[in-house]
């Protein structure tokens, strides 16, 4: 009897064993040398990934007016997007977003490289479920769920201090573009207490609007999605406009710098606490 379960215990033993030398065989290593060719990806991966395992991020994202890891980024190489200088780098991750280096993400694929593509979340559910999918992918999963509960408490704090009192909110952007439902930025705008008129005109995602239904639209703080000290532009004169200045008399104007906003991610947050306060001294 005794034979019998010493023989068990050595099975029993030697199956664990077993599995674990599995697991470890078919668990993946970390990639230490990622690629991120899109200023979305490149913050994502700097936040996630320590920066001797990045071998390059998009010049882009070296620029503190757009990106908001321009610090991070600077410790990094830089690529502009060109599949000669990724090949050059030898990564074994490329991570890329879903519009935008179409020619050299389709040249990579054909290579073997691996190549991650990421989307553009519409709301903040979608913006935890990206950086859950990135940290997993580097093998980040507990700087990922730090990350995102870091959010969540940042959202919290701020609806607790949120007033019941909504204002009518609308965005302005370049070009005359507003945004409506089915956006992060309309979750921005209701989780800083305000009412988005554009998605009460029917505005799904992004929409061109006049400036007379900016001016008639009955909004009582107008955001202007503008780049501080930015290089001028015919989209960006709209912004300037004389009317928005006499708007300015009757509503409050709030300028929103357009990377708080442009990447899913923590730097949301700094929108939403942004517009919440600023909104509580509307009131």
């Amino acid at each position: 009897m005794r034979l019998f379960r010493a023989r068990r215990s050595t099975i029993v033993l030697a199956a664990v064993l077993a599995g674990t030398a599995a697991g470890a065989l078919s668990a993946k290593p970390k990639p230490e040398r990622i690629v991120s060719l899109n200023l979305c990806t490149d913050e994502l991966v700097l936040r996630l990934a320590g920066r001797d395992r990045i071998a390059s991020v998009t010049w882009l994202s070296r620029d503190p007016r757009n990106a908001n890891m321009a610090q991070a980024a600077r410790a990094v190489g830089v690529n502009h997007g060109l599949a000669e200088e990724v090949l050059a780098a030898k990564p074994d991750l490329v991570v890329a977003g879903a519009y935008t280096t179409r020619t050299t993400v389709a040249l990579l694929k054909r290579t073997g490289i691996p190549v991650r593509e990421f989307g553009v979340p519409r709301s903040f559910a979608e913006m935890r479920a990206q950086i859950a999918e990135m940290a997993a992918l580097i093998g980040e999963e507990a700087r990922g769920a730090a990350l995102i509960a870091e959010i969540d408490a940042r959202l919290a704090a701020i609806a607790a201090r949120r007033p019941a009192h909504r204002l009518r909110a609308i965005v302005l952007q370049p070009n005359g573009f507003a945004v409506g439902r089915g956006s992060l930025v309309d979750e921005i705008l209701n989780a800083a207490g305000l009412d988005n008129i554009a998605a009460s005109l029917g505005i799904e995602s992004y929409g061109r609007i006049a400036l007379e239904t900016v001016a008639l639209g009955g909004a009582q703080m107008l955001i202007l999605n503008d780049t501080p000290d930015g290089p001028p532009s015919l989209a960006t004169e709209i912004l300037h406009h004389p009317l928005i200045r006499k708007l300015g008399a009757r509503l409050t104007l709030v300028a929103l710098p357009s990377r708080l906003w442009t990447c899913a991610g923590p730097s949301v947050l700094d929108a939403v606490d942004l517009l919440a306060r600023a909104a509580g001294e509307a009131r």
